[in-house]
C-alpha cells in the first residue's frame, strides 16, 4: 500500500477520570468500546481500549493499527495533574517591580475556579495556592512601553546573577513574562538566549523556556503570564505521556498521525500542540459533535450533556453555533485569556460518592468526590465502600448486576446495599429503597439545575432546547435531569456512552493565533473611517505567517487552508468588549471596514442591548484572533430502512424496576438496544440495555428510533396507551 493512499481505518479516543472511550471506523463498520482508565499509565487503558475495539472488528490490534490512518485523541491529564499538583519546579521571570501580579492577581482570584457553594463559605475560602512561589519569582532591570520602545535597556549582568540563583534552588524550567513584551519581544527573546548560552543542551543543567510573546502574544499581563506557567507546568508531564503511547503505537506499526483535540475547537498534530489547549478537550469535543449532528436534525438549540462515571459536563449549541467562548475562562484555579469554547462541569457521574453533610443537618449531598475507575463504586467490588450513583441505580433495578458493561463486570448487589443502608439509610432513618431513590433525585436534581441555570442566565428558554445525553451514565438519569431543568426532547445517540471521541471524528484541524493591537476602525464623532489599511493587514499577515509555518510542519499544504478571522472589538468610551466574526480577512477598501463595523453593530446589539450602540464614541479593535482550518472528512451516520413501530423483536424479558410514579417497583419490560429499528417507538415504562450503557425510560415518557438507530425521548403529558400504536405508526410514516 503506498503510504498516501486513504487507509481503511480512523481511531478516536478520550481519556477520562473512570473510562477511556473509543471510537473506530473501519471501512463501513464502526464499533465503540470502553476500557477502565489507567491513572498510573495512560498508554495502558490507550492500547486497551483499541485492542477491544479491534476485537470486535475480529482483528488484532497490530492488523488494525497498520489499517489507520489517523488516530485523533481528547485527555483529562492536564486537569487531573493541575489537581494533584504535581508539575515541575519551575521560576518565573518578570520585569523588575513587578513580581507580585500573579500574587495580587484579579478582584475575583480568591473566587475563581470553584463552586458558588464554596465561595459563600468566606471563612474558608481563599486565593489559590501559586504554582510558582513567590521566592522563585525574579525581576529583572529591563522596561518596554506601551508602544514597544525600549526605555531601559536589559541589565544582562544582573540577569545572569538571578539566574544563577534560580539554578540553584533547583528550578526546571523557565517561565519570562515581561511587560508588554507581546508589543516587543526583543527581551524576552534575549532572556531565552543568555539561558541557553549558560546552560546549553548538552549540560546536564539545559532547561526548557516559555516566553510569554511566544504562548500569548496579549495585552494583561497577569492572565498572560498564569497560561505561560500553566503551559510550562504541564508541559513535561503530558510530553512524557504522549511520548510513552507514541513509543507503544510505533511498536505495533502505527506510522501516521496523533491528533490532540484542543479546547479552543479544533484539533492538531500532538507535537505541535501547546499543553494548556488539550485542558478540557473532551467536552469540548462533544460540542462540537453536538452541532454537527444537529445539522442532520435541524436542530438549531442543542444542549449537550455528558454523565460520565467522575463528572457531569455540559455545553450550550444556540442557532447552531459553538461560538461560545468562555466570557473569563478559568483553568483550575487560575484566569487565562485563550478562547476556550464554554463547557460547565460538576462532579456528578456514576462514581459520585453519596453521603451525609452533618453540618447542613444531615442533608443528603452527592458528588463532588467520586469513587473512579479504582475502587470505584460499592458494587464493582474492588474494596470500595463509599456508596454511589451507580450503587443506588442497582438498588432501583434500573442497572442489570449481571449484564453490566455487556457482562463484563459483575456487580454485587448485596454489597451495594449494604454500603447505602449503613452509610445513608440509617442515618436518615429511612430504608435502603428509599436512600437510593434520594440519591438519584438528588443527583438528577443537580444535573437539571445547572443545565437550567445555564440556559436561562444566557436569556433562553430551556423548552425550546434538544438535549443530548451522552457519556456511560447519561442515558440513565437523562429523563430525571433532562425534565427536571425543563427540556421535553432528549436524543440518545447509539455512540452516546463514547460522545466525546466520536465526536472528535467530525472535528477539524484547527489552530487559532492571536495578537493584541490596537486599530481605531471608526474615529470618536462617528464619521471618519480608518483609511490606512497597513496596521491592520500587518497583524494578519503576522498570523498566517505563523499559521502556514505550523499547518505545513502537519504535512498539509498551504492550499488546504481555510482562514477566519473574529476580532475583539468595543465602542470608544465603553469597557464591555465584543468578540465579532470579521465578514474579510484583511482589508482592501473602504466597503470591508463598514463591513466589519455594520457585524460589530449587530453582534454586540445581540450580545449586550440596541441601547449601548454608539458609534459617536468611535469603534475600536483591542485584538486579533486568526483560525486555521484544515475541513477533514466528517463520520456520516449510515441511514437505514423504516421498520414500524413495534420494538417486540427486542424485548428480552422484564424485571421489578423501581419508579417514583409508581411509589414503587413495578414490572417493567427490558429491551436490547442494538436489536431496536428504525420507527420502532417504546412506551414508558421501560429499560432499554445495550453493552456500555442503559437508557432508564419513565411512565411519562416515550422513546422513538429513527433512521439513524438514534433513541429520541418525548415526554408525554400522560400515560399513552400500547394501543395506540397503529396510530403512531400511521403518524411516523
Amino acid at each position: 500500500m503506498m503510504e498516501n493512499e486513504m487507509k481503511k481505518a480512523t481511531i478516536d479516543i478520550d481519556i477520562g477520570g473512570t473510562f477511556t472511550d473509543c471510537f473506530i471506523k473501519y471501512g463501513d463498520q464502526s464499533v465503540i468500546a470502553k476500557s477502565p482508565t489507567t491513572g498510573y499509565d495512560l498508554s495502558v487503558c490507550f492500547l486497551k481500549a483499541i485492542e477491544k475495539g479491534a476485537d470486535v472488528l475480529g482483528l488484532s490490534i497490530e492488523e488494525l493499527l497498520i489499517e489507520t490512518d489517523v488516530i485523533r485523541y481528547s485527555t483529562t491529564v492536564a486537569m487531573n495533574k493541575l489537581i494533584e499538583r504535581k508539575g515541575p519546579k519551575l521560576a518565573l521571570i518578570t520585569t523588575e517591580g513587578f513580581e507580585d501580579i500573579t500574587f495580587i492577581g484579579k478582584g475575583s482570584q480568591w473566587q475563581d475556579g470553584i463552586s458558588s457553594q464554596e465561595a459563600r463559605n468566606v471563612v474558608k475560602v481563599d486565593k489559590p495556592t501559586p504554582l510558582i512561589p513567590r521566592e522563585l519569582v525574579v525581576g529583572v532591570k529591563e522596561r518596554i512601553d506601551s508602544n514597544g520602545n525600549i526605555t531601559r535597556p536589559l541589565d544582562e549582568n544582573d540577569f545572569r546573577n538571578k539566574l544563577q540563583y534560580l539554578v540553584d534552588q533547583g528550578v526546571m524550567g523557565f517561565v519570562v513574562c515581561l511587560l508588554w513584551s507581546f508589543k516587543n519581544p526583543v527581551h524576552e527573546k534575549r532572556i531565552k538566549e543568555i539561558i541557553k548560552e549558560d546552560y546549553p543542551e548538552y549540560y546536564l543543567g539545559n532547561m526548557p523556556v516559555f516566553l510569554s510573546s511566544e504562548v500569548l502574544p496579549k495585552r494583561f499581563e497577569y492572565s498572560r503570564a498564569n497560561v505561560t506557567i500553566l503551559n510550562a507546568y504541564l508541559h513535561q508531564t503530558i510530553a512524557e505521556e504522549l511520548a510513552s503511547i507514541g513509543d507503544e503505537l510505533r511498536d505495533l506499526g502505527y506510522k501516521r498521525s496523533l491528533l490532540m483535540v484542543y479546547n479552543t475547537g479544533g484539533m492538531g498534530e500532538v507535537y505541535r500542540t501547546a499543553a494548556v489547549n488539550t485542558y478540557n478537550g473532551g467536552p469540548v469535543s462533544g460540542v462540537i459533535g453536538s452541532s454537527q449532528i444537529g445539522k442532520l436534525y435541524d436542530y438549531k438549540n442543542i444542549v449537550f450533556s455528558d454523565m460520565g462515571g467522575t463528572s457531569f459536563d455540559l455545553g450550550l449549541v444556540v442557532d447552531g453555533s459553538t461560538r461560545f467562548y468562555q466570557f473569563h475562562p478559568v483553568i483550575d484555579r487560575w484566569r487565562v485569556d485563550i478562547p476556550i469554547i464554554e463547557t460547565k462541569s460538576i462532579g456528578a457521574g456514576g462514581g459520585s460518592i453519596a453521603w451525609i453533610n452533618a453540618d447542613l443537618g444531615n442533608r443528603l449531598e452527592v458528588g463532588p468526590q467520586s469513587a473512579g475507575s479504582f475502587p470505584g463504586p460499592v458494587a464493582f467490588d474492588q474494596g470500595g465502600t463509599e456508596p454511589t450513583v451507580t450503587d443506588a441505580d442497582l438498588i432501583l433495578g434500573y442497572i442489570d448486576p449481571d449484564y453490566y458493561h455487556g457482562g463484563n463486570l459483575k456487580l454485587n448487589v448485596e454489597k451495594a446495599r449494604q454500603a447505602i443502608e449503613t452509610k445513608i439509610a440509617k442515618p436518615l432513618g429511612i430504608d435502603v429503597v428509599e436512600a437510593a431513590a434520594l440519591i438519584k433525585k438528588v443527583v438528577d436534581g443537580n444535573m437539571g439545575n445547572i443545565i437550567h441555570k445555564e440556559t436561562v442566565l444566557k436569556g433562553h428558554n430551556p423548552k425550546e432546547f434538544v438535549l443530548f445525553a451522552m457519556g456511560g451514565a447519561g442515558a440513565t438519569h437523562a429523563a430525571g435531569y433532562g425534565f427536571h431543568a425543563g427540556i421535553n426532547k432528549i436524543l440518545v445517540q447509539r455512540q452516546s456512552p463514547v460522545f466525546c471521541a466520536f465526536s472528535s471524528s467530525m472535528m477539524d484541524v484547527k489552530h487559532i493565533y492571536e495578537e493584541s493591537k490596537h486599530v481605531i476602525m471608526l474615529k470618536q464623532g462617528g464619521k471618519e473611517l480608518l483609511d490606512d489599511y497597513v496596521s491592520f493587514n500587518e497583524v494578519i499577515e503576522r498570523l498566517q505567517d505563523k499559521a502556514l509555518r505550523d499547518i505545513k510542519g502537519e504535512g498539509f499544504s498551504e492550499e488546504q487552508v481555510v482562514f477566519e478571522l473574529e476580532l475583539d472589538m468595543k465602542f470608544g468610551g465603553q469597557l464591555n468588549v465584543k468578540r465579532t466574526s470579521s465578514p474579510v480577512i484583511t482589508l482592501k477598501k473602504e466597503e470591508d471596514v463598514k463591513a466589519i463595523w455594520d457585524t460589530f453593530t449587530k453582534e454586540y446589539s445581540e450580545a449586550y442591548s440596541p441601547l449601548g450602540v454608539y458609534p459617536e464614541g468611535g469603534i475600536e479593535i483591542e485584538n486579533f484572533v486568526l483560525h486555521a482550518i484544515v475541513v477533514q472528512p466528517k463520520y456520516q451516520l449510515p441511514d437505514h430502512e423504516y421498520q414500524g413501530v413495534d420494538p417486540s423483536q427486542a424485548l428480552k424479558g422484564a424485571r421489578e424496576v423501581y419508579w417514583e410514579e409508581y411509589k414503587g417497583f413495578h414490572e417493567t419490560k427490558i429491551y436490547q438496544m442494538e436489536e431496536l429499528q428504525y420507527g420502532n417507538r417504546i412506551i414508558g415504562p421501560a429499560i432499554i440495555e445495550s453493552d456500555n450503557t442503559t437508557i432508564v425510560l419513565p411512565p411519562d415518557a416515550t422513546y422513538t428510533v429513527d433512521q439513524y438507530l438514534n433513541g429520541l425521548i418525548e415526554k408525554t403529558t400522560g400515560p399513552v396507551s400500547p394501543s395506540d400504536l397503529s396510530a403512531l405508526d400511521t403518524i411516523s410514516r
